[in-house]
């Protein structure tokens, strides 16, 4: 397609969970839904059209070992856009991925600067590893360099405790999360631990990674301070091996990640039930492949999560939490369709008949 065809798109245009059009045209790069006038390069395809998908927790630039070179941080946003991904919130980054705002035939990226970890209690060349005096000036250090987002290690493993620790004290935290809010960031925390969340949801988290520590005693606090969850269920899948590769050096640790592993899908469901927000997040970076939007929203299912919100965790719901687009009159077209109708199967999720990035058919 080249920059002045129109894109006729025709079927069912899932504008919404509600909303249900049977058409829509690409004209100049931007949505609308009114048949252009004397067209006459006109390519027509058909099917079940969304929003481009979103992975809310996701990491271009970052290798199992820390950053990496662009060719290999370019092939991850490829990975990601091929599976549907054009839209991600890279929920921590050592590099430097500014670059990706000029590749027009690359997702869009929401950055949340680099982790802030405690000293060495995270993934070594992951973070800026540092103390809790000085969490403050890198929170505000963060949250200027980011685009409206910071990420905290809210815990990690405690060598010295044998098992999942809080990184950070109940008063740096809220010191740091106010002075992210004061700069117009939200902030938002890996956990997998319990006794981390308190804490962090007194003072202000506005969301939390993985969450395996939700119980049923703080799901009401969540919801009623409107803190959003990220579970990134792929990735909690990868607990039992790292259990089992820490089992005799950190064996409470191990037991611990376990029971985490085990309670998962239930963990989900009833934040879902709870009415905390819930959205898709696949961690991919570091060690997990690019790519996993589709399972991730199949894990959802899998939790219990009707398909209609799985789906709306990484579409219209998740593109209104980041403040992006959907399929509304004028916005950017970037959209997938697909053959058979992912409101009945998401599993049609992972097979993308067209893609549609600023505009352009990538595919």
């Amino acid at each position: 397609m080249n920059d002045h065809a129109v894109l006729h798109v025709k079927g069912r245009i899932l504008v919404g969970p509600e909303e249900v059009r049977d058409e829509l045209w690409v004209v100049d790069g931007r949505i609308s839904y009114d048949r252009p006038v004397a067209a006459r390069d006109v390519r027509t395809v058909s099917g079940w059209a969304l929003p481009g998908l979103v992975d809310a927790h996701c990491h271009v630039g970052l290798g199992p070992h820390g950053p990496v070179d662009r060719d290999v941080a370019e092939q991850q946003a490829l990975t990601d856009r091929e599976a549907g991904t054009l839209l991600i919130r890279d929920a921590g980054s050592p590099s430097d991925t500014r670059w990706v705002d000029d590749r027009e035939d690359l997702p869009k990226i929401i950055r949340a600067g680099r982790h802030i970890a405690r000293t060495r209690r995270y993934i070594r060349n992951f973070a800026w590893e540092i103390e809790p005096e000085d969490l403050v000036a890198h929170v505000a250090q963060e949250a200027r360099r980011g685009d409206g987002w910071v990420k905290l290690v809210g815990d990690w493993i405690d060598r010295e405790v044998g098992d999942l620790a809080p990184s950070w004290p109940r008063e740096a935290a809220e010191a740091a999360i106010a002075e992210a809010h004061r700069l117009g960031a939200r902030v938002t925390a890996h956990c997998f631990a319990e006794n981390s969340l308190q804490d962090l949801v007194e003072a202000g988290i506005d969301c939390v990674e993985h969450a395996t520590g939700l119980t049923e005693d703080l799901i009401p606090l969540f919801a009623s301070r409107g803190v959003a969850i990220v579970p990134t269920l792929v990735n909690i899948a990868t607990f039992p091996k790292l259990a089992d590769g820490g089992e005799s050096k950190f064996p409470r640790w191990s037991a611990h990640m376990r029971r985490l592993h085990e309670r998962r899908y239930d963990t989900v469901r009833g934040a879902f039930d709870a009415g905390i927000p819930v959205f898709v997040g696949t961690d991919a970076g570091g060690t997990l492949p690019h790519g996993l939007v589709a399972a991730e929203v199949a894990e959802l299912v899998t939790a219990g999560i009707p398909a209609l919100d799985a789906l709306a965790a990484t579409t219209w719901s998740a593109r209104a939490w980041l403040g992006r687009p959907g399929l509304t009159e004028g916005a950017p077209a970037d959209l997938v369709v697909y053959g058979q109708d992912p409101r009945s199967d998401v599993r049609a999720l992972a097979d993308p008949a067209h893609i549609v990035l600023n505009g352009r058919a990538v595919r």
